[in-house]
């Protein structure tokens, strides 16, 4: 069954070959302003890791990755990354990075699990970035602080955007908000996760909704994380607005409403990054204790990593945001079931 969605009376505000400039321009453009905020680096990134390295993520901890022989079938096997949230790490260790100053990547994914629609596609594009902190940074405020740094990023790039491309409208909210997933489950306690996140970022505009991975009071999770990127699970001392529950968690997403499709948008999922303690607690609590063997867990438990804090920042999605596009397929090239590229087609709406 087709999932795509034109909304009525759709038509983008600028046509193919202003698009493509657009993108360009959006893209060159956030990189700057991201690696001006938080103090990046830009460094090539891999498009396959090795497999049962550990280095490539799991990202909600189920998806499978593509994989294939080297060495005309012969050799060692191969995944094509699906992000680079444990890779990036590694990176900041060889290279004897300090704390405050990171890298940023073009990572490229394939991720063959996914079901398509508007706003999920097979392939992947997006700014992977990582930075060192120090131990004592792992908190909060660390965290927030990054948040409010990438937003920034974002509403300069679409200023910057808006002034270039006159037919495009400023639509970011000036400031954007923080919630625990335990305060939307509290504030919208009949509501699925994803209609509670539909709700506060339509009141809100733009939203950081941290603690994505751990248990909320009623035993359910807001939605996946791997057990071995994100630290879901450390205790941070406060308490939610109106249960008064303790809260854990040093993660979470930025999501945008977006006024086109009127839903919310995931932009960034990112997080303060697993220490020794709470990989040992999370591999625990998802079953995932086979995992300790592996490279990169074992430079983790011998305290060779750094502390560290990253994410990932989907260009497309960036680019189909601020461009106010319907569809991700306007703002890159995938491979689309017939049934979205006949939907598109009745409908005017070119897709790559």
């Amino acid at each position: 069954m087709d999932k795509t969605f034109i909304p009525k009376g759709y038509k983008s505000p600028l046509d193919i070959w202003q698009t493509e400039l657009a993108i360009k321009f959006i893209k060159d453009t956030f990189q700057i302003e991201l690696s001006s905020e938080l103090k990046l680096r830009r460094i090539t990134a891999p498009l396959f890791l090795p497999a049962g390295t550990g280095l490539n993520d799991n990202l909600n901890g189920i998806e499978t990755p593509v994989s294939f022989k080297t060495e005309g079938g012969k050799g060692n096997t191969a995944e094509i990354v699906q992000s680079l949230a444990k890779w990036k790490r590694f990176a900041l260790w060889r290279h004897n990075f300090k704390p405050g100053i990171g890298v940023y990547t073009d990572m490229n994914a394939i991720r063959p699990c996914e079901i398509t629609d508007n706003i999920h596609s097979l392939y992947v594009d997006q700014w992977d970035w990582e930075k060192v902190i120090k131990p004592s940074d792992r908190n909060v405020k660390t965290l927030y602080n990054c948040v409010r740094h990438i937003y920034s990023a974002i509403k300069r790039t679409q200023f910057l955007l808006t002034e270039r491309f006159p037919l495009l409208d400023p639509f970011l909210p000036d400031d954007i908000s923080f919630f625990h997933a335990q305060d939307l489950l509290e504030m919208y306690p009949d509501l699925e996760p994803k209609d509670r996140e539909n709700e506060a970022a339509k009141k809100y505009g733009a939203i950081f909704i941290r603690g994505i991975g751990g248990k909320l009071s009623d035993g359910t999770i807001h939605d996946g994380r791997s057990p071995d990127y994100d630290d879901w699970s450390t205790s941070t001392g406060d308490k939610s607005e109106i249960g008064g529950v303790a809260l854990s968690g040093l993660n979470g997403d930025i999501i945008i409403w977006n006024p086109v499709l009127q839903s919310a948008l995931e932009i960034s999922s990112m997080g303060i990054r697993v220490d020794s303690i709470s990989l040992e607690r999370q591999l625990i609590e998802r079953g995932a204790e086979e995992r300790r063997s592996l490279y990169f867990h074992k430079l983790l438990f011998d305290g060779k990593l750094p502390s560290t804090m990253g994410g990932g920042i989907g260009q497309s999605r960036l680019c189909m945001l601020l461009l106010q596009k319907c569809h991700i397929g306007e703002v890159q090239s995938s491979m689309w079931p017939e049934e979205t590229l006949r939907t598109c087609a009745e409908r005017g709406v070119f897709i790559f």
